[in-house]
């Protein structure tokens, strides 16, 4: 069993590591991934996609209502409705990726179970961690996974060595 966590900065390209990590690999993979919305040049919020499915929505955004985190309303209707599913769906691959997890993720319960639950199984892992959280599962990640912490000066060869992780024999 491989687990890999990519945490760092904000900005520091960890989502980045990850698709690029994911283009390198030929095994069956699901999941959910992030990626920032930005209006003018500015991060307004971020997209939340299913892997397997290509359904997308929003994650969290400057505008909006519900919980905050930060500057931003998470929305927790699209995370559970895509994230969480995309999450269980992946149990059925090789690799479940979640991109990211993170304060914002955390607001939801369902979020959470379904982490444990991939947590417990013996599945093959690739996470993005949000580099400060506290959380209980962010602190269980830290413990159980490789963690490796992406910088500007390392960033192109992580993405190489932790691909070379999932693609050795298991």
């Amino acid at each position: 069993m491989i687990r890999v966590a990519i945490t760092g900065a904000p900005g520091s390209g960890k989502s980045t590591v990850c698709r690029n990590v994911l283009k390198q690999l030929t095994c069956a993979y699901g999941g959910m991934t992030s990626a920032d919305i930005r209006e003018k040049g500015e991060r307004v919020g971020f997209e939340i996609r299913d892997i397997a499915t290509g359904k997308h929505g929003i994650l969290d955004h400057k505008q909006g209502a519900g919980l905050r985190v930060g500057s931003y309303h998470v929305n927790l209707s699209d995370l559970n409705d895509i994230g969480v599913a995309a999450i269980k769906n992946a149990m059925s691959t090789e690799l479940i990726v979640i991109d990211e997890i993170a304060p914002m993720e955390f607001k939801s319960p369902e979020f959470i179970r379904a982490v444990e639950e991939v947590l417990d199984s013996d599945k093959n892992m690739l996470v993005v961690l949000h580099q400060k959280s506290s959380h209980p599962v962010a602190e269980r990640i830290r413990k159980e996974f490789a963690v490796y912490t992406v910088t500007l000066e390392n960033r192109e060869k992580l993405v190489s060595e932790i691909a070379d992780k999932f693609k050795a024999p298991q």
